[in-house]
């Protein structure tokens, strides 16, 4: 398991944005809150390169990324209630039946997420996509109706501008088209029942 500590030489609240893209909420978002940490776990090489590259040029000491599948980096790297936060935004949608099994947010990496927050850590995920905000809100609600986590309202980046909830240049994009956002997000409990 991963010693966070050790990787970024403090203790510090742990934001972990799965699917970072180009980098703009996690360096925007790293950059606004100095006290935390963040982790951005991108699969797609170029946008991994993008990143790195960008952090080096900002001078920023409180991120870090890695390029990895997050569904065999979670159960194998991150240890339990280490995670103050988990940000998923605009995730890949697979949005042809056949392919849905491969969406992330989904009742088995959600366990691990549960597993991997600490005690009122919070999972906060937006989406343009009807679909799969529609299996993201039943793959919350039955964690919710199950005890695991707890309604929450949705925590807009520190960079978002009005209108927008994470400032990403992905969803700008959709927003220049009208295309409605879906957010949702649920805190684990801070005491088990």
């Amino acid at each position: 398991m991963a010693d966070f500590a050790q990787i970024y030489g403090r203790n510090a609240p742990l934001h972990v944005e799965i699917g970072s893209g180009k980098g703009a909420f996690l360096l925007s978002e790293a950059r606004a809150r100095p006290e935390c940490n963040f982790l951005g776990i991108e699969w797609a090489s170029k946008y991994y390169l993008h990143t790195v590259d960008r952090i080096g040029r900002w001078g920023l000491t409180n991120v870090r990324i890695i390029r990895t599948d997050v569904a065999a980096f979670l159960p194998e790297c991150v240890p339990d209630a280490s995670v103050a936060a988990f940000h998923i935004y605009f995730p890949d949608p697979w949005p042809k039946k056949r392919h849905h099994k491969r969406r992330f947010v989904c009742p088995e990496n959600t366990d691990q997420m549960i597993r991997c927050l600490q005690p009122g850590g919070l999972i906060n995920i937006a989406t343009d996509h009807a679909g799969y905000f529609d299996q993201i809100r039943s793959t919350l609600d039955a964690a919710i109706a199950a005890g695991r986590l707890q309604p929450a309202e949705f925590v807009r980046a520190a960079a978002a501008e009005p209108g927008e909830y994470v400032a990403t240049n992905y969803e700008r994009k959709y927003l220049k088209t009208g295309k409605p956002i879906f957010t949702a997000a649920a805190r684990k409990p801070q005491h088990p029942d």
